[in-house]
């Protein structure tokens, strides 16, 4: 049992013989345990000079079905190809610091839905154009007088309905109908068990019939939770806690990837039980660290872990809170 608790927390550096060319290049480093163990890709994503091209990040990764990968950063959308190339960007006012994103494929093509924190609104945009075909600003027909609106997660129902957490301010979570139709929200901010502080991230749970809201309450107290609602906003259950500033969830068959902002990656199996952590950092001062440089990145160790999802093949696309705009693939060990 002590050798499985070493090899779930500690992330171990492999030793690989690199050609002579690649001589001064960094080297993979493996983390993880058991069927979720998983290889760094360094370099991933970076362009030809080394450097970061997406400048900083305080958002989100989806993947849409080719394949490409979309990770939002303040200046906008930027889609890489599966081997870290920039295929396109959508840069604008309008796709600039999305928090979240949830990707959908639907009868007339791929959209992405965004939360957008500093500019008060959701939003759905095609992922193959960047056209913005809706937005979801404050609903004043809930007849809430809100102070603040500050979005921070979105998810989409089967039927097409659109959830928004006021993550940042309210911590209510609005339903919409799939034209944007106010229906209805759920949720206040406090500590108590049916209570959110910080309701941060959010997703549709595919792993029960019928799927469920798993919603990331990233500050209760003592340590953050995740929790399961249904979709008509009726608290179901929490589903576990001690997760640190959980921030975001994904979902892949009976596992899903939650990051940490403390500097780490939890993944739970079908039971909500965390067999894997990955990139777990051991400095207090450098987790939950936003201005941590390129230079001085660490080849699989974590700083501010934000958003994460999975592809097809089950390797894991992770974005660090970051002022150098850090996105890393891992690629899962088979």
């Amino acid at each position: 049992m002590k050798s499985f608790l070493k090899s779930v927390v500690f992330t171990v550096v492999l030793c690989i013989t690199l050609p002579s060319s690649a001589a001064d290049a960094v080297a993979p480093v493996r983390m993880g345990a058991g069927a979720m163990t998983f290889d760094t890709v360094p370099g991933w994503g970076l362009g030809d000079d080394g450097k970061s091209v997406i400048g900083p990040t305080h958002g989100s990764v989806v993947i849409d079905k080719a394949g490409n990968i979309y990770t939002s950063a303040d200046m906008g959308v930027f889609v890489f190809s599966p081997d870290g190339k920039v295929i396109r960007r959508f840069v604008s006012d309008e796709h600039s610091k999305i928090h979240d994103m949830e990707i959908r494929d639907e009868a007339d093509g791929e959209f992405i839905y965004g939360a957008r924190n500093a500019n008060a609104e959701g939003i759905k945009f095609s992922a193959e154009t960047g056209d913005i075909v809706l937005k979801l600003p404050f609903p004043k027909e809930s007849g809430l007088d809100l102070q603040k609106f500050s979005p921070t997660a979105i998810t989409v129902a089967p039927n097409g309905d659109i959830i928004l957490s006021d993550g940042y301010a309210s911590n209510h979570i609005f339903k919409f109908d799939k034209n944007g139709k106010y229906l209805m929200h759920f949720g206040a901010k406090g500590n108590d068990l049916k209570q959110f502080n910080t309701a941060h991230g959010m997703t549709l749970d595919t792993r029960y019939d019928p799927p469920r809201l798993l919603i990331c309450d990233r500050n209760h107290e003592p340590k953050g939770r995740l929790l399961h609602y249904d979709l008509d906003g009726n608290f179901i259950e929490e589903v576990i806690t001690g997760l640190g500033m959980p921030t975001s969830v994904a979902v892949q068959g009976d596992f899903v990837s939650v990051p940490d902002l403390h500097g780490r990656l939890v993944i739970l199996d079908k039971t909500n039980r965390i067999i894997s952590v990955l990139g777990h950092n051991p400095d207090p001062k450098l987790g939950a660290s936003y201005n941590v440089p390129q230079d001085q990145w660490k080849e699989g160790i974590f700083s501010g872990t934000h958003g994460s999802y999975w592809d097809k093949d089950g390797n894991l696309y992770v974005q660090d809170w970051n002022v150098s705009g850090r996105l890393m693939k891992l690629v899962r060990v088979k």
